[in-house]
C-alpha cells in the first residue's frame, strides 16, 4: 500500500482547490488537514485537498463525540469521500486497561456479532495473559470496534468502513508494555508490535488500506525494530513533528517508520490547526 495512498484519497497533484487556510510555497502542494476531538470547536478550513478524521477521543477505548459533524466537514470540504482517511488511537495497556480479552472471541454489544480472532499459530492461545496471542486479539477488537461500531453514524459516507484509508496513530502518549527480555515472547516492543499487527489484520480482512502515524523516536520506543515478513512491515509512514510547510516537505525525505516503507504524508501545525502535507512520489 506505501505507493498508493494518493490514489486510495483520490488525489492528484493537479486540479486541487487551494487549502484557505494554509501557508503554500506554491500551487503543486497538495496540502490537507487531520481533525478530531480537540478540533470539536475550532472552525475548520471551508476547503482541504484532503481530509484525515479521527475515530478515537484520545483513548483508544474512547469514540470521538464529534465524529459525525468531522466527517460532514470533510465530505464538504473535499468534496468527496475518495479524499477522506480516518485515523485511530492505538494502544496496548495490559490488565491495567478498560478491557482485556480472555479468548479470541468478541461479542459485540453493538452489532451483536460474534467476532473469531484467528491468531497466528506461532504466538500461541490467548487466555487472558498479557502475551502475544492476547496482545493481538486486543488490537484486532479494536480495530473492528473503531470500524464497526464507532463509525455507526448516520451518514452515508460511513457505511462502507472499507473504503477508508485508516491511519494507527502510534504515540507515547498512551499505554504501552514497556521492558526489554530475553524472552522474546514478553518483550514489551514484541508484545505491542503484536497488538498493531491484529489492527492491520482486521482492517486488511475489511479490504481497507493502512499506514503508521508517529515520529521515528516514538515509534522505536514503542514498537522497536519490524521484522520483515509481518504485516507491519512495509506499511506507509505519516510523519509528525514538523512546525512548517518547509519543515514538512523537508520530513519527506526522512526515513520511514519500517523497512521497506515509504513517507507518504508529514504532519505540520500552523495556527493552530493541523496541516498534511502530500509527499511526492519518489522518482
Amino acid at each position: 500500500m506505501a505507493g498508493t495512498f494518493l490514489a486510495l484519497l483520490g488525489l492528484t497533484v493537479t486540479g486541487m482547490a487551494p487549502v484557505t487556510a494554509a501557508p503554500s510555497s506554491g500551487t503543486a502542494d497538495v496540502v490537507g488537514n487531520d481533525v478530531s476531538y480537540p478540533q470539536c470547536k475550532t472552525l475548520l478550513p471551508s476547503s482541504t485537498a484532503f481530509a484525515i478524521v479521527g475515530v478515537n477521543g484520545g483513548l483508544a477505548s474512547t469514540t470521538n463525540t464529534c465524529l459525525g459533524d468531522q466527517l460532514k466537514w470533510a465530505l464538504d470540504a473535499t468534496g468527496a469521500q475518495s479524499k477522506i482517511a480516518l485515523y485511530v488511537n492505538t494502544a496496548n495497556p495490559g490488565l491495567a486497561g478498560s478491557w482485556w480479552p480472555g479468548s479470541n472471541i468478541y461479542k459485540s454489544p453493538i452489532t451483536n456479532e460474534e467476532v473469531v480472532v484467528a491468531i497466528p499459530s506461532e504466538m500461541g492461545k490467548c487466555e487472558g495473559g498479557v502475551d502475544l496471542a492476547c496482545s493481538y486479539v486486543y488490537g484486532y477488537v479494536r480495530a473492528y470496534q473503531d470500524a464497526r461500531e464507532r463509525l455507526k453514524v448516520p451518514l452515508g459516507v460511513a457505511s462502507d468502513p472499507g473504503s477508508y484509508f485508516w491511519w494507527l496513530d502510534v504515540e507515547t502518549a498512551n499505554s504501552w508494555q514497556t521492558g526489554t527480555n530475553i524472552d522474546p515472547k514478553k518483550d514489551g516492543p514484541s508484545l505491542n508490535r503484536a497488538d498493531l499487527e491484529g489492527m492491520v489484520a482486521y482492517f486488511s480482512s475489511i479490504r481497507a488500506g493502512v499506514g503508521i502515524y508517529s515520529t521515528g523516536y516514538q515509534w522505536g520506543v514503542i514498537a522497536g525494530t519490524v521484522p520483515s515478513g509481518t504485516p507491519l512491515y512495509g506499511l506507509p509512514s505519516w510523519l509528525a513533528g514538523a512546525r512548517s510547510l518547509r519543515g514538512a516537505k523537508s520530513n519527506c525525505s526522512l526515513s520511514a517508520l519500517t523497512l521497506g516503507s515509504k513517507v507518504t504524508v508529514t504532519q505540520y501545525v500552523s495556527g493552530g490547526l493541523d496541516y498534511d502535507y502530500s509527499c511526492p512520489p519518489v522518482k
